[in-house]
């Protein structure tokens, strides 16, 4: 669109005023789609920003719910176990003889007392003897603190050669000293 201006003058004039008015107008044209462009840019890039701060503030919240959840977790085991001593074992002996027994007699039978001498439940996990000859039983219920069980330990010599044997029976607890390791001995005489 071109606006033709009679104006008094040379041709040159006329001209050159035209020119003008051409650039003027295209300027305008590209001023005025400039402008449009930058404005709705804006308005989509403060819409995504709006929804990464959205999720930058969820994620936030989680985060920070999640340590307030922990940090109370820990607070309350702090309070009850962590002030409490452990469980713990302690035998009265570690070690029983037999002394001499006959051929004929094979089985002998002797028990380990023990105290739970912690301060929370004792549970025997295992007692596994070094041989199949030897069986320990032993208490399955847990040990309340203060309080006393057994492990009753049977040696069946039977098919064995005579002479000095000496066993091996390993404990495993969940007290402070996880192995224990109870030993018996004796001699079984040959059968006249």
């Amino acid at each position: 669109m071109f606006f033709v201006l009679r104006c008094k003058g040379t041709n040159k004039q006329a001209n050159s005023l035209q020119l003008i008015i051409k650039i003027f107008k295209k300027d305008r044209l590209k001023r005025t789609s400039i402008k449009k462009k930058p404005y709705f840019c804006s308005i989509l890039c403060t819409i995504k920003k709006v929804k990464n701060m959205k999720k930058t503030i969820l994620m936030a919240l989680m985060l920070l719910g999640t340590m307030t959840a922990a940090i109370a977790q820990n607070a309350d085991t702090k309070g009850t176990k962590a002030e409490q001593k452990p469980a713990q074992i302690k035998f009265e002996k570690t070690t029983h003889n037999f002394g001499s027994f006959s051929e004929k007699n094979p089985v002998v039978t002797c028990t380990f007392a023990y105290t739970n001498v912690g301060e929370q439940p004792l549970v025997v996990n295992q007692a596994i003897a070094s041989c199949g000859c030897t069986v320990p039983e032993y208490t399955k219920t847990p040990v309340q603190p203060g309080e006393k069980g057994e492990i009753k330990v049977t040696y069946n010599g039977e098919g064995k050669f005579p002479g000095h044997f000496k066993k091996s029976i390993t404990i495993r607890t969940n007290g402070a000293v996880e192995m224990t390791r109870l030993y018996i001995e004796g001699d079984m005489a040959e059968a006249k």
